[in-house]
């Protein structure tokens, strides 16, 4: 059987836990959002622009990727430019064959402009659900969960929390923390990871990307996370003959997904190339594997091309890709029933076709 060629991963059913609203701008509108609010960018071509995120991300370091979000947030300050960008981020997912996804953002990092929390959340889910309905008219269905991220840096995450939940029936699915790791250990917020659990509702923690097992550690035995954001540093707990450590053991064994993001951790430094990516190994010794594009603008990315690499590195076929999907949708933050509806009329069905 011939290995799944970009064309036809482009086709395929796909689903995406780990894609943050800020990292996945069209360069174009980027530019149009600045110009309305006299924002300075790096380039004000739009190839030129696209290039310069990738080359600015492309570094080693998360904290110098980081940097590269000053100029995304800087214009998406008001109503207008976050329903703008959660439209065409419905849109440009369901082009790419993703048929669930969930979407982060930090509802606190777009107040620069007076807007209140509520109307940030507002906007963004509108946008979702009208480009949602753009996408099924289009032929592609997708949707769309929204995750509320607090970062982790700041002190604001037990009202993001809160926030979180007061939206969960309007499209908000989940709960995150993201930000810079080393020095700002999930522990800081862990009154919010219990008010969460209390109500009964998900949250993953960015964990294991730049910081190694103690970070991971702390996100699921200090803090409860469902979903571990990255935790591609696990294979620091795992020996060269690929025997487990405790934690490695408890990761697998619990089936705690793990949000991978190839490119993403090739840029920040976490794997050295896609072909030495721990995804490899961790796929082959069953551990709760899915595959996430994290920041699609910086990355120059997209779900398929993710899994293109993948097949590229690792001679995958189908029949891992279908893996690797069905994890991701069993590990979504919607009921159970939903996922079953995606996975058995929507994914199976698709791959069958592929597969035979």
């Amino acid at each position: 059987m011939l290995s799944p060629g970009y064309e036809e991963i482009v086709k395929a059913p796909k689903a995406l836990l780990h894609d943050h609203l800020d990292g996945g701008l069209r360069p174009a509108t980027v530019i149009e959002l600045a110009a309305e609010v006299g924002h300075e960018l790096p380039a004000t071509d739009a190839t030129r622009l696209g290039q310069w995120f990738i080359e600015a991300a492309d570094s080693g370091s998360l904290e110098r990727y980081l940097e590269t979000f000053a100029h995304t947030v800087a214009v998406m300050q008001t109503e207008s430019a976050l329903h703008r960008v959660a439209y065409e981020c419905a849109l440009d997912l369901a082009a790419d064959g993703v048929v669930y996804a969930e979407v982060r953002f930090a509802p606190e990092q777009h107040l620069d402009r007076d807007l209140t929390l509520h109307r940030v959340v507002g906007a963004v889910l509108a946008g979702f659900r009208e480009g949602c309905a753009a996408a099924a008219d289009a032929g592609t269905p997708i949707r769309i969960g929204t995750l509320l991220t607090a970062m982790r840096h700041q002190a604001r995450s037990m009202e993001i929390a809160e926030l979180a939940v007061l939206h969960r029936d309007e499209g908000v699915v989940g709960f995150d923390i993201a930000g810079a790791e080393a020095g700002y250990p999930p522990t800081r917020h862990l009154d919010a990871f219990e008010y969460l659990q209390r109500e009964n509702f998900h949250f993953t923690i960015h964990a294991g990307e730049a910081f190694g097992l103690p970070s991971i550690w702390q996100a699921i035995q200090w803090c409860g996370a469902d979903r571990l954001g990255h935790g591609v540093r696990i294979v620091d707990d795992i020996s060269g003959n690929g025997q487990l450590g405790r934690l490695a053991a408890y990761v697998r064994d619990k089936r705690i997904p793990l949000e991978l993001c190839p490119s993403s951790n090739v840029q920040t430094g976490a794997a050295a190339s896609i072909a030495e990516h721990p995804i490899g190994l961790l796929r082959d010794l069953r551990f709760r594997v899915t595959v996430n594009t994290d920041n699609r603008l910086m990355s120059g990315t997209s779900m398929s091309r993710e899994m293109a690499l993948l097949v590229e590195a690792f001679g995958y076929g189908w029949s891992e890709l279908q893996w690797f999907t069905v994890n991701a949708m069993k590990s979504a933050f919607i009921p159970f029933d939903e996922r079953l509806v995606l996975i058995n009329e929507v994914i199976k069905p698709a791959y069958s076709k592929l597969l035979a």
